[in-house]
């Protein structure tokens, strides 16, 4: 029964409490015996020898679990255990898109932090329902209801408190349950952590209690008229229909109810899976998904229903040494082992040889998968993460996942006594399965350039290599990283518009052709227009440019035949990619076509290609280059004692301070700090507040750098 389903997510800023709710979540459920724990290296999710090395979660990991609902039957829950870290911010990526609902787990201390800010963003983007969990309440300085304010100010989110905490940090006894108006508390007398009391309000919390649930009633009644005339009328909200609110709300997005408790003291894990069942969507409450039939171009949906044709997206590869395991969520119709589908992506044929359950590491072997059932597959050989498997009478594909480019590169290199074509394979695996890793042969140097999300990103990704190709991981001299690179982006000073003749005659046949074409830097007014008039076209083959380079044809009266026009955008684009100048994509940036000449015997597709080739080189020569560098958002953490000094040091590496704040003896600096001159910053802030300070950071937007800032070559070096 497909409503008895939840697939949902973990997701949250790094260290507030993900992996830990999820082994607490684990343990009630009956799922596993021994709770683990993230400082024991023991989670069922961090499984990976790298995550218990580092003590933080890199990849995203699956378990499934069992609850009982109000009814008293079994809800099975699928869930994902996503990374905290921005630098694995695919991981969180992918799995939003193939989950139904989400938990944001937030730190009652640190509150809403950068990553929480981001990963919320990315669940907005998907449109998946969720509930917000503050945890770790019985930590010095815990703050529920400044961390629910922030979800305000920060989210944007509409936040429905739900349950509220009897005390904080040390003098944590429990939480109140405001729907039944009951305390819950836990047995300390007891080793499992499994009895609990439930008991009225006492005095001392009532007043409190009372107030919040007023509150609370007025957020859920913006989900139910019916609440909304009992308010008015003075009379008792029955608990069904708050319930039946809530639910309504979460789904449509109008609120999110907020609940607390501290995972690791096991107060409010239980009351999370009961929300859980009762807020987040079953496959049966999602929209059908949509995609595209791959030759027609026909928009087509599939319903959840096993009696569809079968659709299913793959998520997520991981390389493994008796063949790939590939993570599928199925969207329609009943997958089998050893069944042929067709994948729509690479238009191949592929035969599943058995898929399985996943536990952490464990897995357990299924006969089919159901729509809504989360998968990893095995016997797929072409299959890679964002590509369709369906049907092969009745084909679709499916809408592929969007990643974000990397920011920071560097030289690998590797010993001449490894073999280079094993080490090659692995790295190849490496980037097919995390699609913000990149690599690259440097023209110039013949460098092998990786590039990825952050430093810590290419550092773990390194190990993998290592690990792959048998490596020790403590040997750090057989494969090297050399100096981080910055990610740098260009674009034309200002704009150009001129004729451009292209003509070689080498005897027979020559090659003619004349274009001119006007050549624009675009604001970000401009791109945000030009997006919002393909979205207007509402044509699905035809989406933004990631790097916003776009083509207008304005030729008017024939001055070149329609099929040389092709020709002039493949040149235009090509160019685009690497600047004759310096080795970085252009970005922002329009070409206007409006005007050319062309020969009856000379020109040809490939005349007018070139011909654009080298109209863009000239372009670049009379605009004029503005190199553009990546900019981060930054967020610093500290004692506020350390908080000049942190903002000193911002203001050296050529950072700008947006907000300083400071609440119970904590300073937090936000600023926008470029990421060339982020490089080592963990150790300066280490040495600057005696390791007391924390920070994180995510990209923000590309902005103009001065020549002689750049950390590239002069133009000259070679002259």
């Amino acid at each position: 029964m497909l409503d008895k389903v939840r697939n949902i997510g973990i997701m949250a800023h790094v260290d507030a409490g993900k992996t830990t709710t999820t082994e607490r979540i684990l343990y009630y459920s009956g799922t596993k015996h021994k709770v683990g724990d993230v400082d024991d290296g023991d989670t069922t999710t961090d499984f990976d020898p790298l995550e218990r090395q580092k003590g933080i979660t890199i990849n995203s990991a699956a378990v499934s679990i069992d609850w009982a609902d109000r009814k008293n039957e079994p809800i099975a829950i699928n869930i994902i255990d996503t990374p905290g870290h921005v630098d694995f911010t695919a991981e969180v990526e992918r799995s939003l898109r193939v989950l139904d609902g989400a938990v944001g787990v937030f730190c009652a201390k640190g509150g809403v932090e950068v990553q929480s800010e981001t990963v919320w963003r990315q669940a907005t983007k998907y449109k998946v329902p969720r509930l917000a969990y503050v945890n770790k309440l019985d930590r010095m300085g815990a703050n529920f209801w400044g961390c629910v304010e922030q979800m305000k100010t920060k989210l944007r989110a509409n936040p429905v408190v739900v349950t509220i905490p009897a005390g904080q940090d040390s003098a944590l006894e429990g939480i109140i349950d405001l729907i039944e108006m009951k305390l819950i508390t836990r047995d300390l007398n007891d080793k499992t952590h499994r009895k609990f009391f439930t008991t009225d309000v006492p005095e001392k919390y009532l007043e409190e209690a009372k107030k919040r649930r007023v509150q609370m009633l007025d957020g859920v009644s913006a989900a139910s008229d019916e609440i909304t005339e009992l308010i008015l009328e003075e009379k008792e909200v029955p608990i069904p229909m708050i319930r039946a609110a809530l639910r309504k709300g979460t789904l449509e997005n109008i609120f999110t109810p907020v609940h607390c408790g501290s995972s690791k003291m096991f107060h409010g894990v239980q009351h999370l899976l009961d929300l859980v069942v009762d807020c987040l969507p079953s496959p049966l409450d999602r929209p059908p998904v949509d995609g595209l039939h791959p030759k027609t171009k026909e928009a087509l949906k599939r319903k959840p229903d096993a009696a569809e044709p079968m659709s299913a997206l793959a998520f997520k590869t991981v390389a493994e040494v008796n063949g790939d395991l590939v993570y599928i969520r199925v969207y329609s119709g009943e997958m089998k082992p050893g069944e042929t589908y067709t994948n729509t992506t690479n238009g191949r044929k592929e035969r599943i040889a058995r898929f399985y359950r996943m536990m952490g590491d464990k897995r357990v072997a299924l006969e089919k998968a159901n729509p809504g059932d989360i998968v990893a597959a095995m016997g797929l050989s072409e299959t890679y993460t964002g590509n369709t498997l369906c049907d092969p009478d009745q084909p679709i594909a499916l809408e592929a996942i969007q990643f974000p480019k990397p920011v920071v590169s560097q030289a690998l290199s590797f010993s001449k006594t490894l073999d280079s074509g094993k080490v090659g394979e692995a790295l190849n695996r490496l980037v097919r399965d995390d699609p913000t890793l990149k690599t690259h042969t440097d023209e110039e140097t013949k460098d092998t350039i990786i590039s990825g999300m952050g430093e810590l990103h290419l550092e773990i990704s390194i190990e993998k290599l290592k690990r792959a190709v048998g490596v020790p991981q403590e040997d750090t001299k057989l494969i090297t990283l050399g100096k981080p690179r910055v990610a740098y982006r260009q674009c034309l000073a200002r704009q150009v518009d001129f004729e451009y003749k292209f003509q070689k005659q080498t005897g027979g046949r020559g090659k003619f052709a004349v274009i001119s074409v006007k050549y624009s830097p675009l604001t970000p007014e401009q791109i945000e227009e030009k997006v919002k008039e393909i979205e207007e076209l509402g044509d699905p083959k035809v989406k933004p440019d990631p790097n916003s380079v776009y083509f207008k044809n304005s030729i008017t009266q024939g001055a070149i035949d329609k099929q040389y026009i092709p020709s002039v955008e493949e040149g235009l684009r090509e160019g685009a990619k690497k600047g004759y100048k310096y080795p970085f994509p252009f970005v922002d940036l329009e070409f206007d076509l409006h005007f050319g000449k062309m020969h009856d015997v000379d020109s040809s597709q490939d005349a007018f290609y070139l011909c654009a080739l080298e109209a863009f080189r000239e372009a670049q020569e009379r605009g004029g280059i503005e190199l553009r560098e990546p900019i981060m958002k930054v967020v610093v953490v500290s004692p506020k004692d350390y908080q000049g000094q942190i903002s000193g040091n911002i203001s050296s590496k050529r950072g700008v301070i947006e907000e300083t704040s400071e609440d119970g003896g904590v300073a937090q600096v936000v600023a926008k700090v470029p990421l060339a001159n982020l490089f080592g910053y963990t150790n300066d802030l280490r040495s600057a507040t005696k390791g007391q300070a924390s920070f994180s950071m995510e990209f923000s937007h590309y902005a103009a750098v001065p020549v002689e800032l750049a950390d590239i070559p002069k133009p000259d070096a070679k002259k």
